[in-house]
């Protein structure tokens, strides 16, 4: 018999979270006149290492500690507003949007209901232009001190972008994330909450996204809505891997940005993942890298053949080849034509 393999030890979890949003949950149990002592001790947080100013938790414990405190609490607010938020609001607040026809009026009737049960804050919906935002007006000072107030907004605005992300079952980029506050000590954490460009001492908070997401249609019902409340406290913190709009926004920087997105690194800096995680997700939606090279490529060129008289060397080198012939080869499989034959025949 062959030898057993050894087994790999359990990787730990990382521990990324900001101890300063334990200290803002233990400021609710203050507010509240209440001890926090047994939510710190399911989290498994000692007094010693919540008072650490550096110091960090796993996503798992930040899960533990706020929904023991938000129904120990009865409020998922965990006191940031003037009224408690009672268990199951923001429940109540996916389920009056799930009927909605797509996710740009979920959005908009999350945000409208959220209204009516905190008047301390208000979010608004602002689509302009390639860019869609959930934006917070601050209507009155919201928790105590600076890490409550950070706390309630990082809490509300990862909140619904992890339900939007739910809603459609798609991952949503975020072209960024701004804060009103200087930037804390732990800002290094921001990109891994909000991941995409992050800029402190802004207006407002808000995040910014693609404007086409909202267009698509909601892919859960009651039933799937049931099973996620079950577990909802994770949503916030789920990366989804599938973009159901990922290979649009690979055509979209391919064509408006071809010398950023030349190469699979630099179009990965340009939507914010990895080379490894853009290739992986292109698989998935059963598209690749070259493939949409190629579409952009070769719609680039036919346009410049009809539209203008530019001679095919100048065509080639605008649609990215280093030389006449490589194009024409490409060309005449990607078309059955050479470009000279391509302009000899009317284009409807």
């Amino acid at each position: 018999m062959p030898a057993a393999r050894p087994r790999r030890p359990a990787e730990t979890p990382a521990a990324a979270t900001p101890m300063a949003f334990a200290r803002a949950i233990v400021a609710a149990y203050r507010h509240y006149g209440r001890n926090p002592e047994q939510a710190l001790r399911l989290a498994q947080i000692t007094p010693s290492s919540l008072q650490q100013p550096d110091g960090r938790m796993t996503s798992r414990q930040m899960e533990v500690l706020s929904g023991a405190a938000m129904q120990e609490l009865d409020d998922e607010a965990l006191g940031a507003f003037s009224r408690a938020l009672p268990w199951g609001s923001y429940g109540m607040l996916a389920r009056a949007s799930l009927s909605s026809p797509d996710l740009g009026t979920a959005l908009k009737r999350w945000c409208r209901h959220h209204a009516l049960l905190a008047g301390d804050i208000r979010l608004e919906l602002i689509v302009s232009g390639a860019s869609a935002a959930v934006v917070i007006d601050e209507r009155a000072i919201i928790s105590d001190g600076r890490e409550g107030r950070e706390f309630c907004l990082v809490h509300v605005l990862r909140n619904i972008h992890g339900l939007a992300c739910w809603y459609i079952d798609s991952r949503i980029p975020l072209q960024g994330a701004h804060f009103p506050f200087a930037a804390p000590p732990h800002a290094d954490v921001y990109p891994l909450l909000f991941p995409g460009p992050v800029r402190f001492n802004a207006a407002k908070a808000e995040i910014r996204f693609d404007p086409r997401y909202l267009a698509l249609p909601l892919r859960r019902d009651e039933k799937a809505l049931r099973q996620m409340l079950q577990h909802a406290l994770p949503l916030t913190v789920r990366q989804y891997r599938r973009d159901r709009l990922l290979v649009q926004q690979v055509r979209q920087a391919l064509g408006a940005r071809p010398a950023e997105a030349h190469s699979a690194e630099g179009l990965a800096g340009v939507l914010h993942m990895s080379a490894r995680t853009l290739h992986r997700q292109l698989k998935e939606e059963g598209a690749s890298l070259q493939q949409l090279k190629d579409e952009v490529r070769c719609e680039r060129a036919k346009d410049l053949l009809f539209r203008s008289g530019k001679p095919v060397k100048q065509v080639a080198a605008a649609a990215g080849f280093r030389n006449e012939k490589s194009f024409i080869r490409a060309f005449r499989q990607w078309t059955g034509a050479t470009p000279a034959e391509f302009r000899r025949v009317p284009q409807e």
